[in-house]
Order: C-alpha cells, then sequence, then structure tokens
C-alpha cells in the first residue's frame, strides 16, 4: 500500500458501489488522502462498515443508500452529498453489476436492460446530478469505472461489455463537454480483479463458488503479468486520476488490467 500524502485534503467525494471490492478500497485510499467521503451503496451493512472503516483510519465519511439505476435516487444522493458536506469535487462512479455468461441470443431481455441500467445509466444519472455542484464549485473531476471488458471482446459477456464499450465512449463525450468548465471526466478499465462483483459466489453453492474462483485465478494467471490485482492498486489510479497531478488528463481510458488488453489468452477461443 502506497504512503499517504494528503493530497485530496478538503475534498469532497462521492464513491458509488462502496460497500465492497473496488468501490470500498477507492472510498479508505481517498479516506486516508484527506477526502471527505460519501459511501453510496444499495448494501446498507457493506457500506456502513466502509463509513467506519475510514473513521477508524482518522477519516470523515457518511453513507447514503442509493440504487444508481432509479434517476431519482441518483439525484437525492448527489444533493444530499453536496448539501450535507457544503459542497462536491470528485464523483466516482464505480457502482456496477456482472451479467450472466451467455451470448447474445440467450441473454433474458430483462438482464441486458438491468446491467445497462446499472453499469451505463447509473453513471449517466449520477454525473448529470454532479455537474451543476462541481460547476458551484469550481470544477472538479468525474472518474468512471468501465472494464477492460469495454475495450477488447471476451465470449459471453455482451451485456456487460456494451455497458462498459459505452461508459467508455461517454467518458469522452463529456470530457469533450466540461473540460472548459475544470470538470475534468476520465475512466478507468480494471481487468482481473478478485472483486466477486455483486457477491455472486457467495449465493453459489460452495463447491461452485470454489470453481468460479479457481476459473477466474486460471485465467488471470494467463495474462501478461500472471495474476489478479489486488482492489488498492486500483484505488491508488482513482487518487491519481482525482489529484492535481492529472490535471491535463482529459477523456482518458487509463488501462489497470496487467496487460489483458494487449494479449488477452483464455486459451482456446471456443473453450467453454
Amino acid at each position: 500500500m502506497a504512503d499517504t500524502t494528503g493530497v485530496l485534503a478538503g475534498k469532497v467525494a462521492i464513491v458509488t458501489g462502496a460497500a465492497s471490492g473496488i468501490g470500498r478500497a477507492i472510498a479508505l485510499r481517498y479516506g486516508r488522502e484527506g477526502a471527505h467521503v460519501v459511501v453510496s451503496d444499495v448494501n446498507e451493512a457493506g457500506g456502513s462498515e466502509t463509513v467506519a472503516l475510514i473513521q477508524a483510519a482518522g477519516g470523515t465519511a457518511a453513507y447514503i443508500a442509493c440504487d444508481v439505476s432509479d434517476p431519482a435516487a441518483a439525484q437525492a444522493m448527489v444533493d444530499q452529498a453536496a448539501a450535507d458536506a457544503g459542497h462536491l469535487d470528485i464523483l466516482v462512479n464505480n457502482a456496477g453489476v456482472g451479467s450472466i455468461g451467455k451470448a447474445v441470443d440467450e441473454v433474458p431481455v430483462e438482464n441486458f436492460q438491468h446491467v445497462i441500467a446499472t453499469n451505463l445509466m447509473g453513471p449517466f444519472y449520477c454525473a448529470r446530478a454532479a455537474i451543476p455542484h462541481l460547476r458551484t464549485s469550481g470544477g472538479g473531476s468525474i472518474i468512471n469505472i468501465a472494464s477492460s471488458f469495454g475495450i477488447i471482446a471476451s465470449p459471453k459477456t455482451g451485456p456487460y461489455a456494451a455497458a462498459k464499450g459505452g461508459l467508455i465512449s461517454l467518458t469522452r463525450q463529456m470530457a469533450v463537454d466540461y473540460s472548459r468548465e475544470h470538470i475534468r471526466v476520465n475512466c478507468i478499465c480494471p481487468g482481473y480483479i478478485d472483486t466477486d462483483l455483486g457477491g455472486r459466489r457467495a449465493r453459489m453453492s460452495p463447491e461452485d463458488a470454489a470453481f468460479a474462483l479457481s476459473e477466474r485465478e486460471r485465467k488471470a494467471a494467463m495474462q501478461p503479468i500472471g495474476r489478479q490485482a489486488q482492489t488498492d492498486e486500483v484505488a491508488g489510479a482513482a487518487v491519481f486520476l482525482a489529484g492535481p497531478d492529472a490535471s491535463f488528463i482529459v477523456g482518458a481510458a487509463l488501462v489497470v488490467d496487467g496487460g489483458q488488453t494487449i494479449l488477452h489468452n483464455q486459451g482456446p477461443y471456443f473453450e467453454s
């Protein structure tokens, strides 16, 4: 874990999907870097635990429940966060869900819609709500958590890839629209990070969960770096993009993937 520098001291940051995984890691790092962190998630127990961890480390934080796929809920969460803290400087759109492993003709319509609603529409709703507050603050940073699967294709990931690819394009478009207002918009594209997105393995039998983890580790081992990342390795990138050292970076898709997008090795293409 990198030493802290207080680079975000005095900033107010919203991190969605911060009850676990990458979102929690970003929230904890932001807290250690001096930001007041608004932890948002549908998981109240996990979100409250993230707040407690930030506070135990000497930081300040608050939890606001929000389902980002609901535009009214996203608007209310952002407005409350800015009102309670007095201003807003950073929005990290991390909340997301995975898709089921099926080809497009097999994916239920409601699954495709749910993934798009959370992973693409959610960041749109939150950014739309946050931009007026960022303007009032004189500028700020929006960081969207996309995915390596928004850049490269992988078998049976249609809904997720479509949402994350759209999020990368939305990031670039917002960067064009708002950079002159000192609102920098960038995204991070993680590769294999063992976050167990949405607690999927917890809903499996122990045998199926162990198999799912071993398969993920097997695929990660075939990538150039040969392993999965720790969530804090993504959090470091989020600190950088939110801080002054990234002042000339706009519309970037920062790849944090251990080389996956330069050599996406999954073995035989038609392997089940």
